[in-house]
């Protein structure tokens, strides 16, 4: 089940709302958030199982182990917590380990002649996400930035809870540690996060799922008779689905989170509006970012010393965590590379370069690293990029030609939300209604009430029949 799914939408989102309105109810009779917990875990369970039941038990078993780690770092001091520490994290990059890499572990040993039997293991969705909270929430008590959780249901809430459970955004621990106990979701959290949901829906279904269409259309099939401008419409088109998609899915769960009255962290931040790779790298999937930079980078030294040495390998760990594939090792290297040369050059003379040029330059690095990412065959993708630099019978076709004229209003919509319009409009409009009252005020929740209205009659009406909706990173 994913959230742009009708069944989600129409079946369980509203069986959820009305159990969560009546556990609210009852917990503020009692004076207990307990009541509100237990209905947000059994539905993420409920939620998880839907697809894979069988890894419900993965989940559980993930929770306890982190549950008493936690309790182990919490009421021991000196070595022995330090060693629980170590235990804890072991057990769960062991556990992200089996179930993500022990295939392609396999499949290398077999090409140096070294064969072992492949136990074939599916991928759980999700667990990448899972278990790097697990982690946090580790970390997070062992440095006393946020206090040991007690009770095995609040640490089976933080990490099983269903808003951020498959694709993220990444949760800190030490975000969320006071809300899992003691939350209020005021009138203006629930609004804005409705609100928010609807944004994202709209991404996903309105604008991802259309380029997805055009993206398969040059990439997916046999690209042996692809044309040089059809590689770049391709893999351009691309590069807007991915972020369409991705940062749908972050709004739609920092939209809920904030509903129940969690205030996750931004995820994107108009990442194509960047002016170095670097910068890219700041407004992208910030959540992944800010966690290998605080609980990996900067222990190993970060910028003090070894700092080319520690980009390295923070970017081929974040190309290992999209995937078991060698692409994803590339296109982590590829773009570990890059921001290691730009530390020492372009970073230090930026200010005396054209925006367009910068905006050029690292739009197109980026463009071409989704190319890496997007083939998982390595010939396949050496063929692709051979076409886009020229290497094709044929320059362009009527087919390229359609699919730009065909879908104008996609491609002229798509960029222009890819800049802060939206967030422009709304701060000059904001900033109207402080100036002229309450009236500007109404004019504004019209405004928006309308918009979201108009976002998901528009969002159900594709989604019926439709057969393309997966998020691309649950399957990270």
């Amino acid at each position: 089940m994913v959230f742009s799914d009708l069944l989600f939408l129409f079946v369980f989102l509203p069986a959820f709302s009305l159990c969560y309105l009546a556990a609210t109810w009852l917990g503020e009779t009692i004076h207990s958030h307990t009541p509100k917990n237990i209905v947000l875990v059994i539905f993420s369970l409920l939620f998880y199982a839907w697809g894979e039941p069988v890894y419900v038990l993965l989940m559980l078993f993930c929770t306890i182990l982190n549950y008493l780690a936690g309790l182990g770092i919490g009421h021991t001091q000196g070595s022995t917590r330090k060693w629980t520490l170590i235990v804890g994290l072991t057990g769960n990059i062991l556990i992200l380990s089996t179930f993500k890499y022990l295939s392609f572990f396999i499949q290398q040993l077999a090409t140096i002649g070294i064969h072992v039997t492949d136990p074939r293991i599916a991928l759980p969705i999700g667990i990448s996400f899972y278990t790097f909270q697990a982690i946090s929430y580790l970390i997070d008590v062992y440095r006393q930035e946020a206090p040991m959780q007690r009770h095995f249901g609040g640490l089976l809430l933080y990490i099983s809870m269903f808003p951020q459970l498959i694709a993220g955004p990444i949760v800190r621990y030490n975000t969320v540690a006071r809300d899992i106990s003691k939350r209020i979701a005021t009138s203006k959290d629930i609004a804005d996060g409705i609100y928010r949901f609807v944004i994202g829906l709209g991404k996903k279904v309105i604008f991802a799922n259309q380029l997805s269409e055009i993206s398969d259309q040059f990439l997916a099939s046999s690209i042996q008779d692809l044309t040089t401008t059809g590689a770049w419409v391709g893999i351009i088109a691309f590069t807007l689905q991915i972020y369409f998609d991705f940062s749908g899915y972050s709004d739609m769960a920092i939209g809920m989170g904030r509903c129940l009255g969690f205030h996750f962290n931004e995820n994107f931040r108009h990442p194509y509006c960047c002016d170095t790779v670097t910068d890219f790298w700041r407004r992208w999937h910030i959540s992944l970012g800010s966690f290998f930079r605080d609980y990996l980078y900067i222990p190993l030294g970060g910028n003090r010393r070894h700092q080319a040495l520690n980009i390295l390998l923070v970017w081929f760990l974040t190309g290992m965590w999209h995937g078991a594939s060698w692409n994803f090792i590339i296109w982590g290297i590829y773009f570990g590379f890059i921001v290691t040369v730009e530390k020492y050059t372009i970073l230090r003379i930026r200010q005396h370069i054209p925006s367009p040029l910068l905006h050029l330059y690292s739009l197109t690095l980026v463009i071409v690293g989704w190319g890496i990412f997007y083939f998982d065959d390595s010939s396949k993708m050496v063929h692709f990029f051979e076409i886009c630099f020229g290497q094709s019978a044929v320059f362009h076709d009527y087919i390229t030609i359609s699919a730009l004229a065909d879908n104008c209003w996609l491609w002229v919509t798509c960029l222009l939300f890819c800049m802060p319009l939206r967030n422009r409009i709304e701060t000059l409009l904001k900033g109207y209604t402080n100036s002229r009252g309450t009236i500007q005020e109404s004019l504004l929740l019209i405004g928006r009430l309308t918009l979201s209205i108009l976002l998901i009659v528009l969002s159900v009406a594709l989604l019926v029949g439709d057969t393309i909706n997966a998020f691309i990173y649950t399957r990270f």
